[in-house]
């Protein structure tokens, strides 16, 4: 990917990363470094995020009550698995929502060209 365009995706990132993170750990429970290598596997690639990228805004999920965090073994290691609640479910629907709708809005758009 170009430089550019990875400094533009990285912009529109900022806004969506709550909602991929949420939307990536609904189904599961699920440590950093699995969450990370989800949204990569998830997204073909295109999300290919660093740590620091991902774990400052898992804290902040955490700390907004919409994800829970609880230690656990996961390989012989100790790693924190975060959880959605029912407030992050709750966030996680209004937010895919408003996404789903504002793509449909731009993609209307740029078909009109």
């Amino acid at each position: 990917m170009s430089e550019p365009l990875k400094d533009k995706q990285g912009q529109l990132l900022k806004g969506s990363l709550g909602v991929l993170l949420l939307a990536t750990v609904q189904s599961r429970p699920a440590h950093g470094y699995a969450i990370i290598r989800a949204l990569k596997e998830r997204s073909d690639g295109a999300f290919d995020l660093a740590e620091g990228t991902v774990y400052p805004a898992l804290y902040r999920l955490e700390k907004q009550g919409l994800l829970e965090s609880q230690r656990s073994a996961v390989e012989r290691r100790q790693r924190r698995v975060y959880k959605l609640t029912a407030k992050g479910r709750a966030a996680l629907d209004e937010d895919a929502k408003e996404w789903h709708d504002f793509a449909r809005g731009v993609s209307a758009v740029l078909e009109t060209r």
